[in-house]
């Protein structure tokens, strides 16, 4: 049964810009909520040209934390039609820039996950919320630590029309019951992605087929971590990490991506 939290919702800042599409009007908003005493940050957009409800996409970041790459993909699902919320997983001002930082937060996020679950469904709910948002119409797309987020929520059986993992963590310690999962998958993987062994997509394919999800699995070869990011490249050479942007496979896998919100939503 999913835990309701009560959150406080102070919203702050506010911007309109003009899109590509002469009648689209995106608005986005800075949200700063409580979860727990706990401060965050997180961000919404949605297309204010568009009357009435729409389906809602939350985006949970990358291990680095809430930061403008998460809210970019945001103001781009609002540019399809969709009420976007980028959440916080981490805490308001925890944004790293170092990979020690992004992994003392992600740990400490994940110590554990009861309080994660909490974070992720407080948000949830926010959006949920929302006087342009279809209640019973969600999906949560995730990049990286993100990815690995949605998956979990999917497999606790969290109410979700979907799931979308970019370059996400396959391996848990919560592997999904039979029927439990309630969301369609998406998983967009990099073959040469070193984070992610062909013994863990083996795993956690056999754990989804027993689980009865209805999972897509699209890996993507010669592709290394953080493919759809365009700063990955640059964290890359400057730590020594396996990240390189993959504009095909950014382009693929949001195009992709984009089919399968149509087809999760048309339900």
């Amino acid at each position: 049964m999913q835990k309701w939290v009560k959150i406080s919702i102070v919203v702050l800042g506010f911007a309109i810009y003009m899109t590509n599409t002469a009648q689209a009007e995106i608005r986005s908003q800075v949200v700063n909520y409580k979860i727990g005493g706990q401060a965050f940050q997180g961000y919404l957009s949605y297309d204010n040209a568009i009357k009435g409800k729409r389906p809602g996409v939350l985006v949970v970041h990358e291990w680095w934390g809430h930061n403008a790459y998460a809210r970019k993909r945001a103001d781009m699902l609002a540019s399809l039609g969709y009420t976007a919320f980028a959440l916080d997983m981490y805490g308001a001002g925890k944004l790293a820039t170092h990979p020690e930082d992004a992994q003392k937060f992600m740990q400490a996020t994940l110590a554990d996950m009861t309080v994660a679950e909490a974070r992720f469904n407080a948000a949830k709910q926010f959006l949920q919320q929302q006087a342009t948002v279809e209640a019973n119409k969600i999906v949560a797309i995730g990049y990286c630590f993100g990815g690995g987020t949605v998956l979990h929520m999917a497999r606790v059986g969290t109410d979700l029309a979907g799931v979308v993992s970019f370059h996400g963590s396959l391996a848990t310690k919560t592997q999904a019951d039979k029927g439990q999962v309630k969301a369609k998958i998406l998983v967009f993987n990099g073959a040469d992605d070193p984070f992610v062994t062909t013994e863990q997509i083996g795993v956690f394919k056999q754990e989804m087929h027993k689980a009865g999800a209805d999972l897509e699995f699209v890996n993507y070869p010669g592709v290394k971590h953080s493919f759809t990011n365009p700063d990955a490249d640059g964290f890359g050479k400057r730590f020594d990490m396996p990240l390189v942007y993959n504009a095909a496979a950014d382009k693929d896998s949001w195009a992709r991506m984009q089919v399968f919100l149509r087809q999760v939503f048309e339900k």
